[in-house]
């Protein structure tokens, strides 16, 4: 075990003198699995979405929780209806993985996930009976085929107006493909908000006599869509406490325990910051007590692919990580709680920009609160992204 402090000269409100860090090897992972084994809902959060060691460190662990403590639900930052494709595949092994990926988040459209899929539907063949299901935290939303569905309405009924309303639609639709607040911080998006093309293409279409029922359905999703994202909010604080909400009633219904995969900002047990906006962690906390663990992986520097994050500021903890122990490494925070923080953690994110790397971070005021486990990564690489 190696011992972690604060490096001279910088103040990342670690207070203990001497934080145990284990490597990350075989051991170790069987060790952590079985210090989670207890819990109801596991969840494994990532410091950034684009890294393949990060992703497969919680990969490993999700497969562990399964083959040996019996975990039966994977819940996932996503719609309803992108979980069903997803979770029919899983239980039938019908088409692919990748095609079951068609209308998913862009983060989940990577070749790291159809092999998680793929190791599923595997497991599920050999336990017909007690399969592994794949649920979301989020309610059916838009995707780009209803875009389609009330174009092809309109081609019908008033084909007059087609132009009008493909001049709202089809320049919103790309945010299915990449969200809009990203557009913006790449310099892409093309000028107006979406959530207005999206009201104007909806007052179009009630202005129109005879749209079946459906298709006014879709639209209504669509203006939602675009509304309860984050440039339509103006804001990163999403739906957290109704994620949270989701997960805690479906295990209550079906008695299953659940691994929960998102972002450290969303399965942390703590609000980031000044707390008054709870994460889907800090909910599962409140709801289950220690029966929520939560995991947390991050990284140190590294090519993403689409970006190459430098060593980060000496006042992160990912820094006094990145400077001890081995090249990956984990901590058991179990039993700090109050003795360390705040602390400011790394989030590398689609609007991360390297020039301001310093600003890509989340302050937690108690990491151990937050999280029972920081696993470490030093350097990432990219993943493998679906065409």
């Amino acid at each position: 075990m190696n011992a972690i402090s604060s490096p001279a000269g910088t103040s990342t409100g670690i207070t203990v003198s001497d934080l145990p860090s284990a490597p990350l090897d075989d051991a170790a992972f069987d060790d952590i699995a079985r210090s989670l084994s207890q819990a109801t809902v596991v969840g494994i959060g990532e410091s950034t979405r684009f890294a393949r060691e990060t992703f497969a460190v919680r990969d490993r662990l999700f497969r562990i929780l399964v083959q040996q403590y019996g975990f039966r639900v994977v819940a996932l930052q996503d719609s309803a209806d992108v979980a069903a494709v997803l979770d029919h595949f899983v239980l039938t092994g019908e088409g692919t993985a990748q095609a079951a990926l068609d209308t998913a988040w862009r983060p989940w459209r990577t070749g790291e996930t159809v092999a998680a899929l793929e190791w599923i539907r595997d497991f599920n063949r050999d336990h017909g009976q007690d399969p592994v299901r794949i649920i979301a935290v989020k309610p059916a939303q838009a995707n780009s085929a209803d875009y389609d569905v009330v174009l092809d309405a309109v081609r019908r009924i008033a084909p007059d107006r087609l132009a009008e309303i493909s001049a709202h639609l089809e320049p919103i639709r790309s945010a299915h493909t990449t969200d809009e607040h990203v557009q913006r911080a790449r310099g892409i998006h093309p000028g107006r908000a979406f959530q207005e093309d999206a009201r104007d293409a909806a007052a179009l279409l009630d202005s129109l006599a005879g749209v079946p029922e459906d298709v006014r359905s879709r639209m209504r999703l669509i203006v939602e869509f675009h509304e309860r994202s984050v440039a339509g909010r103006g804001s990163f604080v999403g739906d957290d406490d109704l994620w949270g909400a989701a997960m805690i009633d479906y295990q209550t219904r079906t008695g299953q325990r659940i691994i929960y995969w998102d972002g450290i900002a969303h399965s942390s047990a703590l609000a980031a910051g000044s707390g008054e906006h709870p994460t889907a962690g800090s909910v599962l906390r409140q709801h289950y007590g220690a029966r929520y663990a939560s995991v947390a992986i991050g990284f140190h520097h590294g090519d993403l692919g689409i970006v190459d994050v430098p060593a980060p500021p000496a006042d992160f903890l990912d820094a006094v990580l990145g400077a001890a122990g081995p090249a990956a490494h984990w901590v058991d925070l179990r039993g700090h709680d109050g003795a360390l923080g705040p602390v400011k953690m790394r989030v590398i994110s689609g609007v991360y920009d390297p020039s301001n790397d310093a600003a890509a971070h989340m302050v937690f005021a108690d990491p151990a609160a937050a999280f029972d486990i920081l696993i470490h990564v030093r350097e990432a690489s990219a993943l493998q992204w679906l065409p």
